[in-house]
């Protein structure tokens, strides 16, 4: 894949305004545009702009300034939240081999001892084992959407064989890093097997996966037609055509399956969970119900916070960064004891407002260092 080089300027930010089923903050951390690991069904290649120059002519843009440009933000903080590497790509793709922009970032999160999280379907680098382990709070999920290699390698273009996304698991636990396996996304009639999910959660479990993360495919508006194409492809026009049929369900410009098929997918991977004493919960799974929209954590979840671990919010004391005694779950907070009221979210019955780098300014002047922990 081409690389193109760039200078990024971009602020810090957390989640976007509009619907949101993430229960804690994160500090959304992308060096990278434009993925090698290829996945057909990726929400991204429907984002405007560089994304869409990425995904059509096969580019990897490279904000070479990244770390730079995050530590002179994060520097004038007082307060920080888990970072989160990578909402739209994957962290540690072959570019990484090259500039190493997740492992220093990482790197700058552990020394001013803030946490940080990674999501990815590679291998994950020993150095990237070595400095997570040394900072509470923090942890790594492994994508694994099949136990069938032939299978996996027709979802994607690349990524880690699936013995090694388990080896990844077995590695973070053997380090006492907390981990999650996503069994997401499901795709129906192609990852949908329930023996083969039901074989993919007990090798997590036995792998030491914590906690388990799990939705059905979404298919943006913008990349219907290739999402499409490209099943008819790889898995026939039968299965294209149920699955025409079963993206039935509309909110905003994404399909999404059958109601009913969710449910009942999500029920058959709760009680699984349940029964190997492992907990879960859903990313971004919604319905509509009397005009408005509904996420389906509520009736799913297992845990206090939907990726299975509970990290507060951290604030500066001195040159570094520590937690508030709190269960950082401010999706469903209506104390707000750190002192920032606009992070209770349990407080409004509207959509929340996204937080930038601004709000972060905004907030600095509430530094409730008497619960630190």
């Amino acid at each position: 894949m081409k690389i193109i080089k760039v200078k990024s300027g971009k602020k810090i930010h957390n989640w976007y305004p509009g619907k949101r089923e993430c229960t804690s903050e994160r500090i959304l951390l992308n060096p990278y545009i434009g993925c090698e690991v290829g996945c057909f069904f990726c929400y991204a290649l429907s984002y405007p702009g560089n994304f869409q120059k990425a995904r059509k002519e096969r580019v990897i843009f490279v904000y070479e300034n990244f770390v730079e440009n995050l530590k002179r933000q994060i520097e004038k903080l007082n307060i920080a939240f888990c970072g989160y590497l990578s909402p739209v790509s994957e962290p540690f793709q072959s570019v990484e081999k090259i500039y190493k922009l997740s492992e220093k970032t990482i790197e700058f999160f552990v020394e001013n001892n803030i946490p940080v999280e990674f999501i990815t379907k590679s291998v994950i680098p020993e150095s990237v084992v070595e400095m997570i382990k040394q900072k509470k709070h923090s942890f790594g999920q492994i994508s694994i959407l099949t136990v069938d290699e032939d299978l996996r390698k027709k979802l994607m273009r690349r990524g880690a064989e699936t013995e090694l996304l388990f080896k990844n698991i077995e590695e973070l636990a053997k380090n006492n890093i907390f981990c999650v396996c996503r069994t997401d996304p499901i795709i129906p009639f192609i990852t949908d097997d329930r023996e083969k999910l039901k074989i993919l959660i007990k090798k997590a479990v036995d792998s030491g996966a914590k906690h388990i993360v799990s939705s059905i495919m979404d298919i943006p508006q913008a990349i219907k037609d290739d999402v499409l194409i490209y099943i008819k492809k790889f898995f026939g026009e039968d299965i294209k055509r149920k699955i025409e049929i079963l993206y039935n369900e509309r909110i905003g410009n994404w399909f999404h399956a059958d109601i009913r098929y969710r449910r009942e997918i999500f029920t058959f991977l709760k009680e699984v969970c349940d029964k190997y004493n492992i907990s879960f919960a859903l990313c971004m799974e919604y319905e509509k119900k009397n005009g408005k929209i509904i996420g389906l954590n509520r009736e799913f979840m297992t845990s206090k916070n939907c990726e299975g671990i509970d990290i507060p919010v951290y604030f500066r004391k001195g040159k570094k960064f520590y937690p508030f005694n709190c269960y950082g779950n401010c999706l469903k907070c209506k104390t707000a004891e750190c002192g920032i009221e606009e992070l209770a979210q349990g407080n409004k019955e509207d959509s929340f407002s996204g937080w930038d780098y601004y709000d972060y300014l905004r907030w600095n002047k509430i530094v409730g260092q008497e619960k630190l922990l």
